[in-house]
């Protein structure tokens, strides 16, 4: 029988309204400037380029209330409000949530000044904070998504105004992955971005889902 040479650390996974089950989560996968004012604001045209993927670990997770640690090696930390659909098996999505990707905007843009990946920008410890998942159809495929800091709103917009909507992100993300159960999409964040710092209180909505909230720390 093999051994490990040390123990693998626990899946992450998400708990799921009015179920003990829990959802482990396999992956994170991401949708760049899927909102066409989010584009605008982030110096692109929509009419002339598609939405992207990008990608975290799926460590990246953080769920049942926990705040997240204000990273290392940046000082301009972005809140980017979140529907986040989950994969389950077959390669389609079984439920949603209310998430957050978090960014090092600055090294971001060090990023792509350079031509260079993303991965420092986007995929580092808990730079994905999620609400808990609901199962089943989106209860409002045109809801309100926002984002509130301090109580202040920060994002508001609908899910309609995505560029590509969830069934059409499962097309695309289909044709580069093999969707399996366990992928969580964060499917875009609307226009509104900005900064955050230790000690903010940052709370996503989505119609008819449980909310998001947590404190930088």
């Amino acid at each position: 029988m093999t051994s490990m040479l040390f123990a693998p650390r626990p899946v992450p996974t998400l708990p799921i309204t009015g179920s003990d089950q829990r959802f482990p989560v396999r992956r994170i996968l991401c949708v760049g400037q899927n909102y066409a004012a989010h584009t605008r604001e982030m110096g692109g045209d929509p009419d002339k380029q598609t939405p992207f993927f990008f990608s975290k670990p799926g460590d990246a997770l953080v769920s049942d209330g926990a705040d997240p640690a204000y990273p290392s090696a940046t000082s301009n930390l972005h809140y980017e409000a979140e529907l986040v659909a989950a994969i389950g098996e077959g390669g389609q999505i079984i439920g949603w949530a209310a998430g957050c990707d978090l960014t090092r905007r600055d090294l971001q843009a060090e990023a792509k000044a350079a031509g260079r990946p993303w991965d420092a920008a986007k995929g580092f410890d808990q730079s994905a904070p999620c609400g808990p998942l609901t199962l089943g159809d989106l209860p409002a495929p045109a809801g309100t998504i926002a984002l509130t800091v301090n109580g202040e709103t920060k994002q508001s917009s609908t899910l309609d105004d995505m560029i590509l909507n969830p069934d059409r992100i499962i097309e695309e993300a289909g044709k580069l992955w093999t969707l399996q159960a366990g992928d969580l999409i964060f499917t875009g964040t609307p226009s509104g971005v900005g900064p955050l710092v230790r000690g903010d209180k940052v709370v996503v909505t989505i119609d008819g889902l449980e909310p998001l909230s947590f404190e930088m720390v």
